[in-house]
């Protein structure tokens, strides 16, 4: 396996396509707007760099990666000759399902298809093509450069000989791939998102502040940050997705979500990639000041 296709430019699929070119492989990036393949490509550099400041990496191993990173805006293009198709797309279902039937019809036969999805079905997007058994789940952490673990997702249909060359190439990555089966929320957003959803209720509910929350779980419980600093670094809108998928998959109360989340998203408030989400980001990336309308 030598030409890997990353389909999306943004946060992950800039990450990934980083990843797979540090190792290494030759990698089409694709993305529908050119804009953002240009982005995706400046953010990658930055990360190199700032590797090459800790001496992680030599300036060759910078340049040798980035030589290895082709952008396209033709799927068709861009997924010609692949051996594997890492979809890093928006995290919608519509668009996923869309995104494999296409690429089932452009790919090689002996391609296989992943999907980075965080809580949406392999077996339902498997079964949007003609090969269900090529089809399964690659869920990389953020920030993919850094953190080790990849989810690898088995559909219903998803063979033994592609979920034991997807683990054995998560490996070549240097990072650590762990099986898992194909339910909602997988493992990490299963019991990730639950534990962010009530740090929201008991905001909602008055029983403590932003940095309360946050400060008895980074010091109680050890976490690196707090689950409502964490929300906002996700995204407060992938929260809300993932929750509802959970919350139509299971069919339990347990999961929906919080009606401060629901609000928050609806009014815009996303967290880090919108300015503000539980903390401001007006003037720092950092999760230093609480929103006004928490204080």
């Amino acid at each position: 396996m030598k030409q890997i296709a990353v389909i999306g430019a943004g946060t992950m699929g800039n990450g990934i396509a980083h990843v797979f070119a540090q190792n290494g492989y030759k990698v089409n990036l694709v993305d529908i707007s050119q804009a953002s393949l240009d982005k995706g490509l400046a953010t990658i550099t930055k990360n190199l760099d700032r590797m090459m400041a800790k001496e992680v990496i030599d300036a060759s191993k910078k340049e040798a990666t980035l030589a290895n990173i082709t952008t396209y805006t033709n799927l068709k293009e861009g997924v010609s000759n692949t051996d594997l198709v890492v979809e890093a797309a928006t995290e919608n279902l519509d668009i996923k399902l869309q995104i494999f039937k296409d690429l089932d019809e452009v790919c090689e036969p002996s391609a296989i298809l992943a999907t980075n999805t965080s809580s949406i079905s392999i077996t339902q997007i498997g079964a949007a093509t003609n090969r269900p058994e090529k089809v399964i789940g690659m869920h990389f952490m953020n920030p993919v450069p850094i953190m080790k673990l990849v989810e690898i997702i088995r559909g219903y249909s998803t063979s033994d000989e592609v979920t034991e060359t997807i683990m054995e190439l998560s490996k070549k990555l240097g990072k650590t791939p762990t099986e898992v089966n194909d339910y909602p929320g997988f493992v990490a957003n299963r019991i990730l998102m639950p534990m962010i959803n009530e740090s929201i209720e008991t905001l909602y509910n008055g029983v403590a502040g932003v940095e309360e929350i946050d400060t008895v779980m980074k010091l109680g419980m050890a976490h690196p940050m707090g689950p409502l600093q964490l929300a906002d670094f996700i995204g407060l809108d992938v929260c809300l997705s993932i929750l509802n998928v959970m919350y139509d998959g299971f069919k339990n109360p347990k999961y929906a979500p919080c009606p401060l989340l629901v609000n928050m998203v609806m009014a815009g408030k996303l967290g880090v990639k919108s300015g503000e989400g539980f903390y401001d980001y007006s003037e720092s990336r950092k999760a230093e000041t609480v929103s006004a309308q928490f204080k």
